[in-house]
């Protein structure tokens, strides 16, 4: 058996595909037991009385963590669900297109790799708080080495008395996470300018929210990513909750899913001609001219796409096993 410690599971999607292989989703099971003894006091020649004594018993049992086990053995069960573990471990395997052949997108599979979790949100509160810790230090005196030389006199361009602001849009207003990164200059050279960049790099590299990032062949040229769609069942914990608990170093994840999409190995840029003669936008040349443009940016990695040879996962669950104590294990044998 096989003990579980769930980071995410997505019960809607977990329950809604139970209920197809099994026609139904059991939430609970009863169990009742009656025990009773029957005496008769009196000779037999004469009236008797009977007295009946017994007990019952009331067993409920709330099987809504176990639906994801029950599904994930149901699938194995029927032979829908492949595990690729051993497979992905190999870079032959990704790079001959095998990979790809025996899990085409929409297979359910389950795959255990070394991973990490990454969150743009919180990277930018860490570098955040660096911040403030590091302007708080210098206003109790400590220094951090030689500062920016001052702008000499007459080199700002002065602003006439008649020089407004530029006017800003509601879009240009709103709030990005690298705006929460004041301006400092801090130990090591870090300074907020160069937090603030890094930031914009990593919101755009990875969107806003909770990635899954395994990385199944040591040398790491093969990714396997895996948004993790907040409000769902375990997922109920701030951000810095939970790199606290689980840290930001590699640790092996087991992750259970269909494969979304793999990376696109052709990213040339697009020609985008979508303009038929007499000036009509051709609307499906558009639409395709866009996507391959899209496809073009993720294979350079900058934007949220799976980046070939990897592929992206739909995940079902996600969890860590509960390695067992030897020593246990050899007394219980």
């Amino acid at each position: 058996m096989i003990l579980r410690e769930f980071l995410y599971v997505d019960t809607d999607k977990v329950r809604a595909m139970l209920a197809q292989l099994s026609g139904g989703v059991a939430e609970e099971e009863r169990e009742t037991s009656r025990h009773e003894k029957r005496n008769t006091v009196g000779p037999r020649s004469v009236a008797q009385h009977l007295q009946v004594t017994g007990e019952e018993r009331y067993t409920q049992k709330s099987l809504g963590d176990a639906l994801f086990p029950t599904l994930e053995d149901e699938l194995e069960a029927q032979g829908l669900l492949r595990d690729i573990s051993e497979e992905v471990a190999e870079m032959p395997e990704w790079a001959s297109g095998n990979l790809r052949r025996i899990a085409p997108p929409g297979s359910l599979i389950r795959v255990t790799a070394m991973g990490s979790l990454m969150d743009a949100r919180y990277a930018a509160s860490v570098f955040s708080g660096f911040a403030s810790v590091a302007l708080g230090l210098q206003g109790l005196g400590v220094d951090f080495g030689p500062k920016t030389p001052p702008t000499p006199p007459g080199k700002g361009k002065a602003k006439g008395p008649g020089s407004r602001p530029a006017k800003q849009n509601s879009a240009d207003q709103e709030k990005q996470l690298e705006d929460s990164i004041p301006d400092f200059e801090g130990p090591g050279g870090a300074d907020g300018k160069t937090l603030r960049a890094i930031t914009r790099v990593a919101r755009g590299v990875f969107a806003p929210g909770l990635h899954l990032n395994l990385f199944p062949v040591d040398a790491g040229e093969a990714l396997i990513s895996a948004r993790l769609q907040e409000g769902r069942q375990y997922l109920d914990t701030e951000a810095d909750i939970l790199f606290a608990r689980y840290g930001m170093e590699r640790q092996e994840w087991t992750m259970v899913g269909s494969i979304g999409s793999y990376g696109p190995e052709d990213t040339s840029m697009p020609d985008l001609d979508f303009v038929r003669p007499g000036g009509a936008v051709d609307r499906g040349s558009f639409a395709e001219g866009i996507n391959v443009l899209m496809k073009h940016l993720g294979g350079l990695g900058f934007v949220d796409l799976p980046q070939h040879p990897g592929f992206s996962v739909i995940p079902f669950a996600v969890y860590r096993s509960i390695p067992r104590s030897p020593d246990l294990v050899a007394l219980r044998e």
